[in-house]
C-alpha cells in the first residue's frame, strides 16, 4: 500500500534534489514556491525567522511522513540540528496558494556558513529561477 503524502518546503540544502536523493528522500512531485513573512539565515545551517517583510525562496516537494522524519532524524543526530515542522501558505509561482509543512529550528549553533554547504543552496537556486537579488541574499552567506 502506497504511502501518503504531504507537500512540504524546503529552502537550504534540502532543495537540492541531489541532497535529498543522498537520503534516500526522492519527490514524486515538485515545484519552486515562495514564503512570505519570513528570512532566510545560513550559518552551520540553513534556518528560517520570522520577518514580515520578507520572503524566501524554495520548492514544495512531496513526502511520506516517514521519509520526513527519517530526513530530520539525520538532520538531528548527524548535523546537529533540530527541526520541527509547521504549517505553512505558500505561494506558487502562477499565484496560487498551497498550504505545506516547513521544518523550522528553534536555535542553531551560531557559525559561519562552510562555503561548500552555500554552494549546495545557491547552485539549485540558480536552476530554479530565483531571482537574482534573492540569490545575492543566498551568497551573501558566504564565508
Amino acid at each position: 500500500m502506497k504511502q501518503p503524502t504531504v507537500w512540504t518546503f524546503f529552502y537550504g540544502s534540502y532543495m537540492n534534489l541531489t541532497v535529498l536523493k543522498e537520503v534516500d528522500l526522492i519527490p514524486e512531485h515538485y515545484e519552486v514556491a515562495k514564503l512570505h513573512g519570513f528570512d532566510i539565515q545560513i550559518q552551520s545551517l540553513a534556518n528560517l525567522v520570522r520577518s514580515e517583510p520578507h520572503c524566501v525562496y524554495g520548492i514544495i516537494a512531496t513526502a511520506t511522513h516517514e521519509e520526513l522524519r527519517r530526513l530530520y532524524a539525520h538532520a538531528e543526530q548527524v548535523l546537529g540540528g533540530l527541526y520541527l515542522p509547521e504549517a505553512v501558505l505558500v505561494e506558487r509561482r502562477d499565484g496560487s496558494w498551497r498550504p505545506a509543512l516547513c521544518y523550522i529550528a528553534p536555535s542553531l549553533p551560531s557559525q559561519p556558513a562552510a562555503r561548500d554547504y552555500v554552494d549546495r543552496i545557491v547552485g539549485p537556486a540558480k536552476e530554479y529561477g530565483f531571482p537574482p537579488w534573492y540569490i545575492e541574499r543566498l551568497e551573501s552567506f558566504r564565508s
